[in-house]
């Protein structure tokens, strides 16, 4: 196909665009079923104990409600809790609502109301009445116990080994920093909440928010014995997820468990109240120390990291994995510790492990600069690696150096004064900070498949299991199979998120366009050959034409008259390991600027450039998109977003955005977003490396340390609120 006539890499609008600005686009909870009803949790009001009693007479009585479940009167359910895995869930027991009279967290689901109508639901789910029997419980990580998990989470890397001698390294080295970081759980509020809706018949059609309806599938069939019945899981759209929907959440479990129950169709959504008694972003405290000579290079760098779990199972992020890979250093000791509160379990959050990890590396990174006087730029390049230390390998492909260079021309970084407070306007003290930030680029490790057809009226349909979760994945996979096919992107449909077409794995770690999009390629190529195969042996051509100098749907269209057999391909991509060969990430250079009120300790971010080398970029409209909402999200991790808890209750304080906050359009101003041209024939067979997760990495380290450079106040906490800003300057 001619160059000029690929969309593939080209700046293509949203396929799904129309649908969802038409509002033909349906969500979890928007499907007209027959004869639905509607459920409603209660949910503990204790972190921790046990249910003495439950009254649910009176909230029978209510009028539309139909019954209410509890651990007394709900279906029998498995006794051995390995039946409740998940294809994303971390070593333990996985949580079972209403499964016994144990509280483990506040917000527990101890009764469900299902009624005609959601208000009667809800009114009614007030009047259940629960006795509980308290017992003490800990919800402050500071006050607790760390200890190394016995078992490692199933796709997340171990920790890596030491090496050299980090303690005697750092203990000699002339110039050097120790500091401890902490950060706040951070909940996950993406725009559509958490709901389903479980239309019952001989067919179960499950409609779910979910990031991997195949997982969500067979999570069912296991847990409600239905391993004999057809069970359709569908998440055609996604309004936002960022972690969150990689597992079964509770809103699945009940609302099928009603449906069984009463066999009938039942629907349930979370309110945003609720969404807190999920998953979130786990709060850590972490200690960094980096030693250096007199020319800045790193002899020693030593991270110990301890993070929240449950009581119940043993949550794990790579927390700890580029601070060993990100710089050169002979001497590196890493450690990684969880503490057990009384609360759900955290679960993935955009860029697990390494928004969190990043933001005391980078903030170290930036305090060791300080220290030796030198630019914090200069400093990163100083410690420049081509190789991946801890695996001891090169890396295929590291375009990080041009990351650098040409995010510090946009921003004019060589304009900084050293000096903290030295730059300002008016009442406003200006602060410029920069961050590196890194993400893993990796294929799935479970197969994916994809099938491609051609219908009755000429289109190619392509069909696959994976869903969209807003980063565009129908537009992607539309320009592959165009491209591939020779064809333009009108006569492509895409068919996604329905766990009765070819598996794929669950959409998350910025694997889906590598992954998925290779398996469209690939089936694509397959069904191409089979065309101009047909079209060689059916006559279809002209005595001279040849069939290999014809686009795919020029041979369809004069295949048309021979459509009796269907044509159609389907392919599975696996994903091997570099083994001993590479290493492969995602690399950012992120530069902020900020503007702080002496007098109010209001925080702007009125700038942020930043530079990322992803392989690959089959869409920059769509890539540009994730980059700069990702950007947002490092925003609110920067400056806003604080799971407070109440220790005291073991209780999140926060019901909604009025308290729980999370930036809004005044609190962003300029994005700029650039992509560095980088080529990778190893990473995989598109050479994409994905930007859903780097753009998060570095942009609250790069915050932090803007808010140093403009007030002289080195910051350890996040979020940075006023309050705390203020704290620190009436020292």
């Amino acid at each position: 196909m001619d160059q000029e006539q690929t969309v593939t890499g080209k700046s293509i609008l949203r396929v799904d665009g129309p649908q969802k600005v038409r509002g033909e686009a349906k969500y979890a909870a928007e499907y007209n079923i027959p004869d639905l009803l509607h459920a409603y949790v209660v949910t503990a009001s204790i972190a921790k104990g046990r249910i003495l009693s439950i009254d649910l007479a009176t909230a029978r009585r209510f009028p539309g409600v139909v019954e209410v479940l509890s651990h007394k009167n709900r279906p029998w359910f498995w006794p051995v809790s390995f039946l409740y895995k998940d294809a994303a869930g971390p070593p333990g027991k996985p949580f079972v609502p209403l499964y016994d009279d144990r509280v483990y967290f506040s917000g527990q689901p101890v009764a469900l109301v299902i009624a005609e109508n959601y208000e009667a639901a809800r009114d009614a789910a007030a009047l259940v009445k629960v006795t509980y029997k308290a017992e003490q419980h800990t919800t402050d990580l500071a006050a607790s116990a760390a200890f190394k998990p016995r078992k490692r989470r199933i796709g997340v890397a171990p920790v890596p080994h030491p090496t050299g001698n980090a303690d005697l390294a750092f203990a000699v080295a002339p110039l050097k920093i120790e500091s401890t970081y902490t950060t706040s759980p951070e909940n996950h509020h993406p725009m559509e909440l958490f709901a389903t809706t479980v239309k019952w018949g001989k067919i179960v059609t499950v409609y779910d928010k979910t990031q991997s309806p195949k997982s969500v599938e067979l999570f069912l069939k296991f847990a409600f014995r239905l391993i004999g019945r057809k069970v359709r899981v569908v998440s055609s759209y996604v309004g936002g997820a960022f972690g969150l929907g990689l597992r079964p959440q509770q809103s699945v479990f009940l609302a099928l468990m009603a449906a069984k129950a009463l066999k009938r169709s039942v629907r349930l959504v979370l309110p945003r109240d609720h969404m807190f008694a999920l998953g979130y972003r786990a709060n850590a405290v972490q200690t960094v120390s980096l030693a250096a000579d007199e020319q800045g290079r790193l002899q020693a760098i030593r991270h110990r990291a301890v993070a929240a779990t449950s009581q119940f199972e043993d949550a794990q992020d790579p927390m700890l994995l580029f601070s060993a890979s990100l710089y050169r250093c002979n001497n590196i000791k890493l450690t990684y510790e969880l503490a057990k509160l009384d609360t759900v379990s955290p679960c993935d959050m955009r860029a697990p492990g390494a928004a969190t990890g990043m933001f005391a590396l980078e903030s170290a990174m930036d305090e060791l600069a300080y220290v030796l006087d030198m630019d914090p730029l200069a400093l990163r390049l100083t410690n420049y690696t081509e190789r991946d230390q801890s695996e001891n390998r090169p890396f295929s492909s590291k375009a990080l150096r041009e990351c650098y260079a040409l995010g510090s021309e946009r921003f004019g970084w060589h304009k900084r004064s050293r000096a903290p407070r030295s730059m300002r306007e008016d009442k406003e003290l200006i602060g410029w900070g920069m961050a590196t930030g890194a993400w893993e680029a990796a294929m799935s490790p479970a197969p994916a498949r994809a099938k491609v057809m051609v219908r009755s009226d000429g289109k190619f349909e392509v069909t696959s299991s994976i869903t969209d979760i807003g980063t565009g994945t129908y537009t992607i996979l539309s320009q592959i199979a165009a491209d591939t096919l020779e064809t333009t992107m009108d006569r492509v449909v895409i068919r996604l998120g329905d766990s009765a077409l070819p598996f794929n794995p669950i959409q998350g770690g910025s694997w889906t366009a590598a992954t998925s999009g290779a398996a469209v390629q690939s089936a694509c190529r397959k069904l191409k050959s089979t065309i101009r195969s047909r079209a060689k042996h059916t006559g279809v051509l002209g005595r001279g034409q040849g069939a290999e100098l014809l686009s795919a749907s020029a041979l369809i269209d004069l295949l048309k008259l021979q459509r009796g057999r269907k044509l159609s391909a389907t392919a599975t991509m696996f994903s091997f390991p570099f083994g001993k060969k590479f290493s492969s990430a995602t690399h950012a250079a992120v530069f902020a600027e900020v503007r702080v009120d002496e007098e109010l300790s209001v925080v702007r971010v009125t700038r942020i450039v930043c530079a990322v080398a992803a392989g690959r970029i089959l869409n920059p409209n769509t890539a540009r998109s994730q980059i700069i909402g990702a950007t947002v999200m490092g925003i609110g991790k920067a400056l806003h977003e604080d799971a407070a808890y109440d220790h005291n209750l073991g209780r999140c304080m926060a019901h909604g955005f009025a308290d729980y906050h999370i930036p809004t359009n005044a609190d962003v101003y300029d994005i700029d977003v650039v992509f560095v041209d980088e080529t990778d024939a190893e990473v995989s067979p598109l050479g994409v490396k994905g930007v859903g997760e780097i753009g998060v990495v570095a942009v609250a380290p790069a915050i932090a340390n803007a808010i140093f450079h403009a007030t002289g106040e080195r910051m350890r906490h996040l979020p940075i609120t006023i309050d705390r800003l203020a704290r620190a300057g009436s020292r």
